[in-house]
């Protein structure tokens, strides 16, 4: 069986911890007696949940795992995490992608068993007027094993000398990591439970995304050709899942950037 995932101690920014700040371990959450015996260890006071069987092709090739890792995880940690702020990643999947710009009142349709996992997962969590669901796009940045997010993934792709194509007609909202986890402190500290979507402030097609990615590695000589959905052959996939994010964007600090714009302003970071 492929290993189940794992999750920090206390997701608990410093400010509302000891001056200690963040302690970490490592937690098998599939092993729910394990999860239970450390929370009443532990005592946490937030639980941030972004564990996830994540990749499509895992979960239509799994269902079974993908529900337990996504379904029956979230729904232990909820359980436990009754009476305390409970944030739940979700994803901008949960929509078919026929319209665009979702906000937080659309209807889900999920097309997939990973977008059917976390619908299921949302609703158990929405059940807790203390508990959160964020729905997040693309995010990209510098994961531990170097490949977690898509510019990662592109850049793996280049560097083993293959070609990248990609769909003009396929849109998302692409958001750098670090971001998210600003947005995501900011939304923990002023404790506003409630359903939100969190991705960047632009919207692009995989094929716009490559290029953005592309132009930031030219050593490697990247190779990027444009494609369309209409010769997909494959599961069905969602065409347009930008997400409006006014809602949570009334409670930021900041405005939330654009994948072009982030990079701009950021030449330095590894992306």
């Amino acid at each position: 069986m492929p290993s189940l995932p794992h999750v920090g101690r206390d997701a608990v920014p410093a400010s509302l911890t000891s001056p200690g700040g963040i302690c970490h371990r490592l937690l098998d959450l599939a092993d729910f007696q394990v999860v239970r015996a450390g929370f009443k260890e532990d005592r946490p006071q937030l639980i941030i949940h972004c564990a996830a069987l994540s990749r499509n092709p895992a979960c239509q090739e799994n269902p079974s795992l993908a529900r337990k890792v996504n379904i029956e995880v979230t729904a232990c940690l909820a359980e436990q995490a009754a009476e305390i702020p409970f944030i739940f990643f979700s994803s901008d999947l949960v929509f078919d992608g026929r319209h665009g710009n979702y906000d937080e009142a659309a209807q889900p349709n999920p097309l997939s068993v990973y977008a059917e996992t976390k619908v299921a997962a949302e609703q158990i969590v929405l059940k807790n007027p203390k508990h959160t669901v964020v729905r997040i796009s693309l995010n990209g940045g510098a994961s531990p094993t170097g490949d977690r997010g898509f510019n990662e993934e592109m850049r793996r792709a280049w560097q083993a000398g293959r070609r990248l194509n990609l769909f003009t007609d396929e849109y998302r909202c692409p958001m750098p990591a670090v971001v998210t986890a600003r947005a995501i402190w900011e939304l923990a500290a002023q404790n506003k439970p409630g359903l939100y979507h969190l991705a960047g402030g632009e919207r692009l097609s995989r094929w716009e995304i490559g290029q953005l990615i592309a132009a930031r590695w030219p050593q490697l000589n990247p190779r990027v050709e444009p494609s369309s959905r209409k010769d997909y052959v494959g599961p069905p996939r969602p065409a347009d899942t930008s997400l409006n994010c006014a809602k949570i964007q009334r409670l930021l600090s900041f405005p939330l950037p654009g994948l072009s714009e982030w990079l701009k302003a950021n030449p330095d970071e590894p992306f």
